[in-house]
């Protein structure tokens, strides 16, 4: 690690990329410039897990209206979600760790999927479903913001 390192990402987010690159010199020694190619790579892996999440959130929603996969519509909307959900996230992994993904992955789909129970199908959340639920998205947001496990 160069030192300043946490100086020159700072001065990055203030700056453009050429202001930042000039001052002061020996800090950037082996960096490449910030550009929107490598910001768009480091957003990637994100929207990647985005879209796996929804994915299987329509795919778990459509579960019970598969009627024990009886019925051929609902259990294409399952199929096809599940598969789209993992192909994504194998995409996820190719620049995030396993565990954290995971815990995205699944802190977000219970979130989602219980919301969804909550407002369409009219299932009932008490107290200790909701306070669950709230530190679930605590972990998720711990994870992300402390952990130095995240590649950011």
């Amino acid at each position: 690690a160069v030192p300043g390192d946490g100086l020159l990402a700072f001065r990055r987010s203030l700056f453009s990329a050429n202001e930042a690159r000039r001052w002061p010199p020996a800090l950037h020694r082996g960096y490449q410039p910030v550009t929107r190619h490598t910001t768009l790579l480091l957003f990637m892996p994100y929207l990647y897990l985005a879209i796996a999440i929804l994915a299987e959130v329509i795919a778990t929603s459509s579960l019970k209206a598969t009627n024990g996969f009886t019925r051929w519509m609902p259990s294409l909307i399952v199929a096809l979600g599940y598969g789209v959900a993992f192909y994504f996230l194998s995409l996820t992994l190719r620049t995030m760790s396993v565990g954290i993904a995971y815990a995205i992955w699944c802190g977000a789909g219970i979130v989602l999927v219980a919301l969804i129970s909550w407002l369409v199908l009219g299932q009932k959340l008490d107290v200790p479903a909701v306070a669950g639920m709230a530190l679930i998205i605590a972990g998720v947001v711990v994870i992300n913001t402390f952990s130095k496990s995240v590649s950011h």
